[in-house]
């Protein structure tokens, strides 16, 4: 496979683990079969296992990061929060631009819904990136709280939904399996 016929709009949402799981595995299955994904990573600054293995794809599979490492939003002071907004201001041009230019076949915006809640980007510039996203290129967006705007454009929306989490018992992120 060389080019998608007919890209779609997917969400991965909900409070259960694995909307980014999931997009990852949609990214490996694409670049196993020849297509070209970039994945756009917000609010994640630390090393994660799904690095590595872009980097052993290759060119297939690339991660992009704009942020430097800060922290939690919550957490963040005044001028960490200015500091972040520049941040994803570059890399929502970034999108802007693989969009317009139709960079890749498969496009993840990975946390795009937790910039959203925590009010970084609009709900109409990512509507914009899904109003200007060309036919044939798959855009998935993952996170919580989607709005309903968001909601109403995208073509599958699929809800992780917790009903029961080690974390609740002491145990919370483990390489490999978390990051």
């Amino acid at each position: 496979m060389d080019k998608l016929e007919r890209g779609y709009v997917q969400i991965y949402t909900g409070n259960g683990k694995g909307k980014t799981t999931a997009a990852v595995g949609q990214a490996v299955r694409a670049a196993g079969n020849n297509l070209k994904v970039y994945m756009l990573q917000f609010l994640k600054t630390d090393p994660t296992g799904e690095l590595e293995i872009a980097k052993l794809i290759g060119d297939k599979f690339q991660i992009f990061r704009f942020e430097s490492k800060k922290g939690f939003f919550w957490n963040l002071n005044d001028e960490e929060k200015v500091i972040l907004k520049k941040e994803i201001d570059t890399a929502y041009d970034f999108a802007a631009e693989v969009i317009k230019n139709n960079s890749c076949d498969v496009f993840i915006l990975d946390e795009i819904m937790g910039v959203l809640s925590n009010g970084i980007l609009t709900v109409d510039q990512v509507a914009a990136l899904i109003d200007n996203k060309p036919e044939n290129m798959e855009l998935i967006l993952t996170g919580r709280n989607v709005p309903d705007l968001i909601k109403d454009k995208a073509d599958l929306v699929t809800e992780m939904k917790e009903i029961k989490h080690y974390m609740n018992k002491g145990v919370y992120s483990r390489e490999g399996i978390e990051y």
